[in-house]
């Protein structure tokens, strides 16, 4: 797919893998829609990247239906979804709680799905679009203390896999990513700071590299999985 003048939104769009992916879209000649939920953060951003802020807690409705009437009302159309805002907390079992597996479902599967649906809506009436899922290689296999954050991208592997099969009919492709360890801005909502780049770990570049490249195959194929791995971390 030629990525000229395509509509792209992104979500969770202010920081790390999500403002590396809306750069380089631009980049490409795509107009990118960032979110994000602290509003004067997104702003900043879009300013310095050429992106379109639009302030959404996609753990609720109505600022997603917001998202979607700013959508249609501006722009007519959406080419691409980048479902990127996600939470992560590390808990052993013995102490892990109800209230932090609902923090991190919220936005991880709950938010992804919502988000995506307004998405699919917009896709099927055009016959065409991309969601591509940004999840982590910690949806393929599990670590201590990673209840909570692993399961929900496991969650988040399964809605994908559902999605690609009722979409593939009407010419959407879906596509999950799974990066490993990217130094970046993960962690609760009380500690989402941006970690340094370290040079044998992956960084946000070589990511937004992979979902770029998978857009970019032309819409006759599209790849459903990609693992995206540091050559040597140790």
């Amino acid at each position: 797919m030629d990525l000229k003048d395509k509509i792209a939104l992104v979500t969770g769009g202010n920081s790390g893998l999500g403002k590396a992916t809306a750069k380089l879209l631009i980049q490409e000649g795509a107009v990118a829609i960032i979110t994000g939920r602290d509003h004067n953060k997104t702003q900043e951003v879009a300013e310095e990247i050429g992106a379109i802020p639009f302030k959404c807690d996609v753990t609720n409705d109505n600022e997603i239906n917001a998202l979607y009437t700013f959508i249609s009302e501006e722009y007519g159309k959406l080419d691409i979804l980048i479902n990127n805002a996600g939470i992560g907390k590390r808990r052993e079992l013995t102490a892990l709680t109800r209230e932090d597996m609902k923090e991190i479902y919220e936005v991880n599967v709950f938010g992804a799905a919502m988000v995506a649906q307004g998405a699919a809506k917009i896709f099927k009436k055009q016959q065409s679009g991309d969601i591509v899922n940004i999840a982590s290689t910690a949806s393929l296999k599990g670590y201590p203390t990673g209840s909570i954050y692993c399961s929900s991208k496991f969650a988040l592997r399964g809605m994908t896999q559902c999605w690609q099969g009722e979409l593939r009919r009407d010419n959407i492709r879906v596509i999950q990513v799974n990066p490993s360890e990217v130094p970046t801005a993960f962690g609760d909502e009380e500690n989402r700071e941006e970690r340094p780049l370290e040079d044998n770990k992956l960084r946000p570049l070589e990511i937004a590299h992979t979902i770029v490249s998978t857009l970019k195959m032309d819409n006759r194929g599209y790849i459903p999985e990609v693992n995206v791995h540091a050559t040597n971390p140790f």
